[in-house]
């Protein structure tokens, strides 16, 4: 896979790595999940590829890669960097698939962007609609209690708390599904984002209102979702967003938990594409 290094030309002048596989298939741009970064998704790159798909991953602003600024960790933000890489690489009819918090960059991008340059849109293991559960928002799935206590984890212990989490990330009812190499992989990838962004990601996904975004999706939507997701539980985020967007498809992974496209790569790589050539 070719590399691309993305800079100043980007509207946020921050300089956002990029992995593009090139080649003249439609653009597939992949988001990836808090706290990881584009090399997340290296079970589906070479299948896109495979499939004659263009698989563009990179590395969000303060993960990975990219540069690590001390602000800019809102989703507007976010989504202007990921504007930039469309821009910067002229994408054109481009599908973008956000995991997790990258989620919320999809459904942010299409509110303030439009939808010219994109073709469709994939939600896996998404946050959106809205994480935080609060009075006019009870179905939320992320207590502020729970969101308190995750602050104060990584804050106190970073080792431990990206330990807990990677366990978590690739858990389902209680059994992780995915090897231990796998799981020691997804921490090393933690391990390289910047505390600072860590901790202002970590509110954002857990406390951004995507509820007005996701009516305005007219592009055909996939929203993908393990039914063992205990980090981002799918009735109260891909179910809400499902009937949020009334066109939009769905595909429940059975026994996934939400690092679904490691621990199911290829029930998940068979959705995503087949979603791809409808």
């Amino acid at each position: 896979m070719s590399e691309i290094e993305v800079n100043s030309r980007f509207l946020s002048s921050v300089g956002v790595h990029v992995d593009d596989a090139g080649g003249a298939g439609r653009p597939v741009v992949l988001i990836h999940g808090w706290p990881l970064s584009g090399e997340s998704w290296k079970a589906q790159t070479p299948a896109l590829r495979s499939a004659g798909f263009r698989a563009v991953a990179y590395d969000r602003r303060g993960f990975g890669r990219s540069d690590k600024p001390s602000g800019g960790y809102d989703y507007d933000t976010l989504t202007a960097d990921l504007e930039g890489l469309m821009v910067e690489l002229d994408l054109r009819d481009v599908t973008l698939v956000g995991f997790s918090m990258g989620g919320g960059e999809v459904a942010r991008y299409v509110t303030k962007y439009g939808p010219d340059r994109v073709h469709s849109v994939v939600f896996a293991s998404a946050v959106p609609p809205y994480m935080l559960q609060s009075d006019d928002n009870p179905d939320g799935p992320l207590t502020k209690e729970h969101a308190a206590t995750m602050t104060a984890d990584l804050t106190a212990d970073r080792d431990k708390f990206f330990d807990t989490f990677a366990t978590q990330f690739f858990s389902a009812n209680g059994e992780l599904k995915v090897t231990e190499a796998q799981r020691q992989e997804a921490i090393g990838l933690c391990q390289q984002s910047d505390q600072k962004a860590a901790l202002k990601c970590m509110a954002s996904f857990g406390t951004e209102d995507f509820r007005a975004d996701l009516p305005g999706i007219t592009v055909p939507t996939l929203v993908i979702h393990g039914d063992g997701d205990g980090v981002v539980p799918f009735e109260g985020t891909g179910a809400r967003t499902h009937a949020a967007i009334p066109h939009s498809q769905l595909k429940v992974l059975a026994g996934a938990p939400h690092g679904c496209n490691v621990s199911h790569p290829d029930d998940f790589n068979q959705a995503l594409i087949g979603f791809l050539n409808s």
